[in-house]
C-alpha cells in the first residue's frame, strides 16, 4: 500500500506500507521522497520507528513515534514527522489525496449575496453526506455586498450609512474570518468543498495552506508571485491578493472559500467597512487601501480570462468534470436564503 503527501511549499513524501496478517500493525514501512535529510541513516530510523505501530494509529501518534527517534543531529528539510504520518495514513486508506477524487467544477450565472451564502451551505451539506463529489464552485455576483464572518460584530464591521448610500447588501456567512467587500466586476470568489478525508490529520492552519496550494500555482502560471501567508491570506510582493475562510461540517467535510480583489474601489470600501487600527497593526501598513493589491494590475488580464485560466489550471492538476447545482440543492439553498441568510436575526446574530 502506498500513500503520498505533498507538503505545501515543500517536498513530496511517499510511504510504502505492509501490515501483519491480521492487518492490525505495520509490518514494513519504507519512506521515500524528494526531501532532504541528514544524516541519511536517519531514514532507516524513521522506517523502524513506524514498524509495529497500530494500523489505526492517528497522525499525532505516528508523528510522535517518528519524533522519538530524531535528535538534534537530524536535519529535515522540506518535510516533517507529521508529513510522514499523513502519508502513512493515506497508504492505509484512512485519508485521501487529491488524485483519489474527481472534482466537479460548477460555474453558473450571477446569484444574490444571500443565495451565495445558502449555496455554500447546501453544497457543503451534500458533500458532507457523501451525495456529491468534491466541488469547486466559481461565484458570479448579482449585486454588491459586504460579507461578514460568522463571528464578527455587525456594528463593528459595517458602517450602515455607507452601505445604504452605495446600495450594498450585508450578509453573514457560515465560516469565520473577516469581512469581504464585494463588487460584481471587481471580485473573484470561489468555494472548494472537500470531504474530511482529504485534510485528515492536518491542523486548521495546515489545511488552509494545503487547499490554497493549487491557486498559488494558478497565479504563478499568470506570472504572479503568490505565497500563502498564515493564517488565511494569499499575498504577493505588491500586497495582499486574497483572503480565505473555512467551515468544518459535522461529518468532517470542509468548506474553503476564497475572495480575491480583481480590482477595488478603495475609497468606497473604506466608507462601508470599519477597519480599525488594531486590525491593521500586524499588517505592516497604516492604510487599508494600500494593503490590497488588485489582481487586475498584476495580471493585465480581463476578469473572465483570469477565471478561465484558474479553471484550466485546476483541471490540469486534478481529475475534473463539469458540474451543476442539483434541483435538491437549489431548493435547499432557496429555503436557506429566505429563512436564514436574508433575515436580520442571522445577519445581526452578533450585533
Amino acid at each position: 500500500m502506498r500513500g503520498e503527501y505533498k507538503v505545501p511549499g515543500g517536498k513530496l513524501v511517499a510511504v510504502d506500507v505492509e501490515t501483519d496478517e491480521a492487518g492490525e500493525r505495520l509490518a514494513r514501512v519504507a519512506v521515500s521522497g524528494d526531501f532532504f535529510l541528514e544524516p541519511d541513516t536517519a531514514l532507516e530510523d524513521i522506517d523502524a520507528a513506524l514498524v509495529g505501530m497500530p494500523a489505526t494509529a492517528s497522525v499525532a501518534q505516528l508523528a510522535r513515534a517518528v519524533e522519538g527517534v530524531l535528535d538534534e543531529t537530524v536535519t529535515m528539510v522540506g518535510f516533517s514527522a507529521e508529513a510522514v504520518a499523513i502519508a502513512v495514513r493515506r497508504a492505509l486508506g484512512h485519508a485521501t489525496g487529491w488524485h483519489d477524487h474527481t472534482f466537479e467544477v460548477v460555474h453558473e450565472g450571477p446569484q444574490s449575496p444571500a443565495m451565495h451564502m445558502a449555496l455554500d451551505q447546501a453544497i457543503s451539506e451534500s458533500v458532507d453526506r457523501g451525495e456529491r463529489r468534491p466541488t469547486l464552485r466559481i461565484w458570479e455576483w448579482g449585486a454588491p455586498a459586504v460579507v461578514i464572518g460568522s463571528f464578527q460584530s455587525l456594528r463593528n464591521e459595517v458602517d450602515p450609512e455607507g452601505a445604504e448610500r452605495h446600495g450594498i447588501t450585508v450578509v453573514r456567512r457560515i465560516s469565520g474570518g473577516g469581512a469581504m467587500f464585494i463588487e460584481p466586476g471587481n471580485t473573484i470568489t470561489y468555494s472548494l468543498t472537500v470531504p474530511g478525508s482529504l485534510v485528515e490529520g492536518l491542523s486548521f492552519e495546515q489545511s488552509y495552506a494545503f487547499l490554497d496550494d493549487w491557486v498559488l500555482g494558478a497565479l504563478g502560471s499568470l506570472g504572479i508571485e503568490a505565497t500563502y501567508k498564515p493564517l488565511n491570506d494569499i499575498a504577493s510582493p505588491a500586497g495582499k491578493i486574497a483572503g480565505a475562510a473555512q467551515k468544518r461540517l459535522v461529518g468532517g467535510a470542509v468548506l474553503h472559500h476564497v475572495t480575491m480583489a480583481y480590482d477595488i474601489d478603495a475609497d468606497k470600501m473604506l466608507e462601508v467597512l470599519r477597519i480599525g487600527r488594531e486590525k491593521m497593526s500586524d499588517k505592516g501598513t497604516k492604510s487599508a487601501n494600500k494593503r490590497v493589491d488588485p489582481l487586475r494590475s498584476q495580471s493585465g488580464m480581463a476578469r473572465e480570462d483570469v477565471i478561465e485560466a484558474f479553471k484550466s489550471y485546476f483541471a490540469s492538476r486534478y481529475d475534473t468534470v463539469a458540474g451543476e447545482v442539483t434541483d435538491t440543492e437549489r431548493a435547499r439553498a432557496a429555503e436557506l436564503a429566505e429563512t436564514k441568510f436574508s433575515t436580520q436575526e442571522w445577519t445581526a446574530r452578533v450585533p
